[in-house]
């Protein structure tokens, strides 16, 4: 049961990682129907209970990652560097790309964007590239790669971490550990 829901937390942020393409995929199709650009038929109604339904997902996914919780530890926070500007315009070049390109108004289109969401899925998920998540970075998180001392019995490890702001180094947090690839930093110890 265990390894199922952790499949669905990896599945769900990989969704959250395509909501804003998914919105300007929406947005561009509620525009052309719209400017009478395209009919309202079976097609495009599926297309757009999907971008919907991905869209809620992906939220929903978003903040059940966030809020769910693990086993609490304390950690101090030996170093760390700022690691969301190396893959962030990349990636979100790429999917503005895709958005922008894609016809989704076309069987053929509607199959393309099915079969290259999977393809994207399945290396996203294999690969942990978690970090790499423009939705997280739109609300304020950045990723950093941390060392860390935990509290407890001295050990330290080393860990991606998702946190609102910056990390200060040689100050005690609060960490939920959710997934082996990375974390959200929940709360600093006061």
């Amino acid at each position: 049961m265990k390894k199922f829901k952790n499949i669905l937390k990896d599945l769900s942020l990989f969704l959250s990682a395509f909501v804003p393409m998914f919105i300007l995929i929406f947005i561009k199709l509620v525009i052309d129907m719209l400017n009478n650009n395209l009919s309202f038929n079976v097609l495009n109604s599926l297309n757009f209970a999907t971008l919907i339904m991905l869209i809620a997902c992906g939220i929903g996914g978003l903040i059940w990652n966030i809020k769910s919780t693990g086993k609490a530890v304390e950690i101090e926070i030996i170093s760390r560097e700022n690691i969301t500007d190396k893959h962030f315009l990349g990636y979100f070049s790429l999917f503005v790309l895709f958005a922008l390109q894609l016809d989704l108004s076309l069987v053929s289109g509607y199959c393309i964007f099915v079969f290259i969401m999977i393809f994207i899925g399945i290396v996203y998920i294999k690969n942990s590239l978690f970090y790499i998540n423009p939705l997280l970075n739109i609300l304020g998180y950045n990723f950093f790669d941390v060392k860390y001392k935990v509290i407890s019995d001295g050990r330290e490890k080393e860990a991606k971490i998702f946190h609102k702001g910056n990390l200060d180094v040689q100050t005690k947090y609060f960490v939920n550990i959710k997934n082996d690839n990375f974390t959200f930093i929940d709360t600093k110890k006061s």
